[in-house]
């Protein structure tokens, strides 16, 4: 007996209150808007600046013992890793300590440098610093604007390919469900003040991937109910495309997700902010693909003949035997 979480013949009207459910993600986009505007987003180390440490050590890297030893010379944001590095032997063991920007300084002094290795010291005696460097302020500026234009052409992408492959009515409620998720995820990211840094970046593309992916599928199966179903009114068309779809959705975002959470809970500091934006993409993006991106597409109309034309029209001796 397999176990079933969504019934096999749904019926569920998903257009009754569509109204409320895109009043209610208005109302999210603007509260996420302002909180981006008003609070602004808790940078990380990638676009304020700061200095990236790799030590060395004989003993194992103790990352607790690490951050509660720098932890009395108030460093402010800092992240501490294990990292393979093949140039050291096998003996040898290397960490990544990365810290933000000292008062606005591009680099960090020497005096800084040495009291980071006395106090490291107190955990792995014979720790040493293979390399030192900084990033300032202005190469952190021109990540923020990478990373927006990274953002701005993945979308920018999705828009023709859902163009090419359906309509323009199939194409901007893809892409308006899209803009929905990424400001809602940032709008979460401004009110909880966690840190955002490359990583947030690379977990928002992967929400477009994946919120785009379910979308798709309903949009797909709305194609085919439109010439399976060429009298039925959009709104029916559309209901039966989504409950069609809707065990699949559920199953694939709640398999997804119970792997983030575990990752959240036992995969430590280093990706808990990229794991949280991931389990809140799929959540919002499963929300969208059902609720804002086919509402959309109702409101907007699509074309109801997806009929093939005939081969041989505009042939004048397409009826002539040979």
């Amino acid at each position: 007996m397999r176990m079933r979480l969504v019934p096999d013949n749904t019926n569920w009207d998903f257009f009754g209150r569509s109204k409320l459910w895109l009043g209610i993600s208005g109302v999210m986009m603007v509260v996420a808007l302002i909180s981006f505007f008003v609070q602004g987003l808790n940078y990380g180390i990638d676009f304020r600046g700061g200095t990236t440490i790799r030590t060395v050590s004989a003993q194992p890297v103790d990352v607790g013992g690490y951050r509660n030893a720098l932890q009395p010379l108030e460093l402010g944001d800092v992240s501490i890793s294990e990292v393979f590095d093949p140039s050291f032997g096998a003996d040898h063991n290397v960490a990544m300590i990365r810290i933000q920007a000292q008062d606005e300084e591009e680099a960090i002094t020497a005096e800084a440098t040495e009291q980071l290795r006395q106090a490291l010291s107190t955990v792995a005696p014979d720790i040493s610093f293979a390399s030192v460097e900084s990033v300032g302020p202005k190469v952190s500026g021109e990540l923020i604007q990478t990373a927006v234009i990274a953002v701005l052409l993945a979308i920018g992408a999705v828009l023709i390919y859902i163009w090419l492959r359906f309509e323009w009515q199939f194409a901007v409620g893809a892409v308006l469900a899209l803009v929905h998720d990424v400001v809602l995820t940032i709008g979460v990211f401004s009110e909880v003040q966690i840190k955002f840094d490359l990583a947030i970046i690379a977990a928002l593309l992967t929400i477009v991937g994946y919120s785009l992916n379910d979308t798709v599928v309903v949009f797909d199966r709305v194609r085919e109910n439109l010439i399976k179903y060429k009298k039925m009114e959009l709104k029916e068309v559309l209901n039966i495309s989504i409950n069609e779809t809707l065990s699949r959705t559920i199953m694939t975002s709640l398999t997804t997700m119970l792997a983030l959470i575990a990752m959240f809970v036992l995969g430590g500091d280093v990706i808990r902010g990229f794991v949280f934006a991931m389990m809140w993409g799929i959540f919002v993006g499963t929300y969208s693909s059902i609720f804002i991106a086919s509402a959309l597409l109702l409101r907007f109309g699509v074309k109801r003949d997806w009929t093939r034309p005939d081969a041989n029209s505009g042939n004048q001796y397409s009826n002539i035997d040979a």
